[in-house]
C-alpha cells in the first residue's frame, strides 16, 4: 500500500481498470491529461514558483503521476537525493523534463 498520494496511479482504485489502463506501463508515469490522474485532494495545488518546480535535488521519479510533479505538496514533501547519492539514474517518462 502506498504511503504518499504521489505513489498512487490514477487507475489504482479499480483492479479491472488498472489491468487494462493504457497508461499503466511500468516505468512510465500516468499522463497529466488522463481523467483518472486528476487530483481532487485538498493538498493538491499547482506550483507557480519555477525554482520549486525545477528543484534538482528532488526525486521526481517518486511521483507516478505527471500531475504530482508540479504539485506544491509533492514539491515540498517529496523525497530528495541524499548527499553523495548517485543522481545518474534513468528518468522515467519524459527524459527532457528540464530542457526549456
Amino acid at each position: 500500500m502506498a504511503k504518499f498520494c504521489w505513489e498512487l496511479r490514477g487507475c489504482y482504485q479499480d483492479e479491472e481498470l488498472n489491468g487494462r489502463c493504457p497508461h499503466n506501463i511500468p516505468g512510465e508515469p500516468c499522463p497529466a491529461d488522463c481523467h483518472f490522474a486528476a487530483c481532487d485532494r485538498p493538498s493538491h495545488k499547482v506550483a507557480t514558483d519555477i525554482c520549486m518546480i525545477l528543484n534538482p535535488d528532488l526525486k521526481y521519479d517518486a511521483a507516478v503521476k505527471e500531475i504530482c510533479r508540479v504539485c506544491e505538496n509533492f514539491l515540498t514533501n517529496g523525497p530528495c537525493f541524499e548527499e553523495g547519492e548517485d543522481r545518474t539514474t534513468t528518468r522515467q517518462g519524459n527524459p527532457s523534463r528540464f530542457l526549456l
